[in-house]
């Protein structure tokens, strides 16, 4: 039985998918990921929570970069990928979707059972009276605050980052809180920085009441999305991986599917509509 043929009998076998997924559900969307085929990071790690909070250079560091990357991440669009999980969902195929990313794509694409494990980077939290705000409308303080950083070019990076190697941030002016004048910092879980225990059982309830696990673009080498592989395999949940390259959770698969995930998932849907449960699948 080849790949597809396999992923289509694990779904048609499984009428309750916990579907988690990954940055490679979104490279498609033209949204780098961060690790290479064997799990190791492709660039410099992401900042961590403890950094961004205690020093003033982080901070400017991060927002120099994040105004000129938001723009590209603003501007992506879902996937065949995305597409395809949403008509899943629409089937009666997905009880939930557990994204490990932040951009919003799987909702824009239709899906509703979601839950961001790691947030979204679309809204901002103040640390200090915990007001939520736009982070479209930060960038147009950030460009005030900032003209000559504006007009700078780099290139993408991964949840609205963007390559500056090498670039002094020494004189980047960083807006505050406008209510209370508090720390600034985006409404998603940074690295060192916990997942709000909430979103966890409310994702181990979802994995509780479902009959497999379907990962989509992960190489669950984080242990905030690995943990979940992990309950699955110790309830006896079968576990099927649609991933380029290695995962944490390899020993524990009883499929994987080596395919991008747009093509992956693009296969399955045909499969399934030729099958006899015909799938809407918008365009992205």
């Amino acid at each position: 039985m080849d790949d597809a043929a396999a992923l289509h009998r694990f779904v048609e076998d499984h009428r309750r998918l916990f579907v988690l997924t990954g940055a490679g559900c979104s490279t498609a969307s033209g949204i780098p990921d961060y690790r290479d085929a064997d799990g190791a990071w492709k660039r410099t790690p992401p900042v961590t929570w403890q950094a961004f909070m205690r020093d003033p250079a982080t901070r400017r560091r991060y927002w120099a970069r994040s105004l000129l990357g938001w723009p590209m991440l603003a501007q992506a669009h879902p996937n065949a990928a995305h597409s395809a999980l949403a008509a899943l969902e629409h089937a009666g195929r997905v009880h939930c979707l557990l994204t490990q990313n932040v951009d919003r794509l799987h909702q824009r694409a239709g899906s509703t059972r979601v839950i961001d494990l790691h947030g979204r980077i679309d809204r901002l939290r103040c640390t200090g009276c915990r007001t939520e705000s736009s982070r479209a409308d930060f960038q147009q303080r950030l460009r005030q605050r900032n003209p000559r950083w504006s007009r700078r070019e780099a290139a993408m990076a991964p949840d609205g980052d963007a390559d500056l190697d090498g670039a002094d941030f020494t004189d980047f002016d960083v807006p505050d809180c406008p209510h209370c004048g508090g720390l600034l910092k985006p409404d998603v879980v940074f690295f060192g920085e916990n997942v709000p225990q909430q979103r966890v059982d409310a994702a181990m309830q979802a994995l509780a009441e479902s009959d497999a696990l379907l990962v989509v673009g992960s190489s669950l080498m984080v242990w905030s999305g690995y943990r979940f592989a992990r309950a699955a395999a110790d309830a006896g949940l079968p576990i099927a991986a649609i991933n380029l390259g290695r995962t944490r959770a390899d020993p524990l698969l009883r499929l994987k599917v080596e395919r991008a995930c747009d093509v992956a998932l693009t296969a399955l849907t045909a499969r399934l509509d030729a099958a006899d449960q015909p799938l809407k699948v918008d365009s992205p």
